[in-house]
């Protein structure tokens, strides 16, 4: 196959930040994306329904003109949040679903969830109204290391709370495991989960062997080659229980090349041909166009798309840049190692 053509995609994970960064970053998804699950872990976070409106102007307000883009909002859960507000947020239209960042688990999370006894009447709203939690799976205690973080958080956190609000639709982001996957897999109609573009392509050792790569340092962090193989799979299985949330996150290099540098790949601008690369390296293009612009949509409960994209292979490999330049500074552009043949066309 040398052409695909697909429903217009959708990003289910996206952090777009603010201002010089948001004006910078914005125009690389939208340039291929119709929509996208947009991360509300600003500072200070996307908690109301009065944020999330406000944030989305800004992001209309920053579309290149003639964009066609829709920005699908989320709120950031915290021990303080409203269930009435969550409620009228959902009502809008607007709000999409609700974040649940572990306290620590990754940046910008400070203001996330301790205690889940906390807001389990916000928790119960939204089992109640169908509104889907989305959820960063990491534990962040001390003793528990990094790389088993998630499966801990499985155990630990959200199977119990699926028990205890069984009707709940969660949606498990950027799984990198084989446990993620094997618990995607049997959680029937109100789970799902996301798959990033980067762990698709790098484990752990992309990381750390030869030397520290910090623009592959993303959290949850890569693990074993075992459960990127899985993470495969499970893409290219054709199951509506799995799609893409690239989590594409900039940060400008000085916050990734620093002695405490910050977690995030930034992979909007190159997403699409490298995961033509890898459905064709599984021999599953055609299960592309489900993970990409069908099964996200289904779980939401919205359309698909009715515009198309079109991705050609040729002879010539993709060309797109190093970096991104901001008012605040370059941001690296997610270098998969090898070459990619697969160009989106215009």
């Amino acid at each position: 196959m040398q052409r695909i053509i697909l429903p217009r995609p959708d990003d289910w994970h996206l952090h777009l930040r603010d201002g010089a960064m948001l004006q910078a970053v914005l125009p690389e998804t939208a340039r291929h994306f119709a929509r996208a699950i947009i991360m509300p872990n600003l500072v200070p976070p996307v908690v109301t329904l009065a944020d999330a409106a406000g944030y989305r102007e800004r992001i209309l307000a920053a579309l290149p003109e003639g964009t066609a883009f829709e920005p699908l909002m989320t709120l950031y859960l915290t021990e303080g949040t409203d269930p009435a507000d969550v409620e009228r947020a959902a009502g809008s239209g607007l709000v999409k679903g609700v974040k649940l960042y572990p306290a620590g688990a990754t940046t910008n999370s400070q203001s996330g969830v301790r205690d889940l006894d906390r807001v389990m009447p916000v928790l119960e709203a939204m089992a109640r109204i169908g509104l889907p939690l989305c959820v960063h799976g990491e534990v962040t205690s001390a003793e528990v290391d990094i790389f088993d973080r998630e499966a801990v958080f499985i155990d630990r956190v959200l199977a119990p709370l699926r028990r205890r609000l069984p009707e709940l639709r969660v949606v498990m982001e950027h799984i990198t495991t084989e446990e993620g996957v094997a618990y995607a897999a049997e959680g029937g109609d109100t789970l799902a989960a996301t798959i990033t573009t980067h762990h698709l392509i790098i484990n752990r050792n992309h990381i750390l062997a030869g030397g520290i790569k910090p623009h592959y340092y993303c959290l949850p962090v890569a693990k074993r080659e075992k459960h990127r193989l899985a993470l495969r799979k499970a893409a290219t299985s054709g199951s509506p229980r799995y799609f893409l949330g690239t989590d594409s996150a900039p940060h400008v290099d000085a916050l990734k090349e620093h002695a405490c540098g910050c977690a995030g790949c930034f992979t909007a601008t190159n997403t699409l041909s490298l995961l033509a690369h890898v459905f064709e390296e599984e021999g599953a293009l055609d299960k592309l166009e489900g993970f990409a612009s069908r099964n996200g949509p289904a779980f939401y409960r919205l359309p698909v798309n009715t515009g198309t994209i079109a991705l050609e292979k040729r002879a010539e490999p993709c060309v797109w840049p190093a970096k991104i330049i901001s008012e605040v500074g370059p941001v690296t552009v997610f270098d998969p190692g090898f070459p990619v043949h697969w160009h989106v066309l215009p």
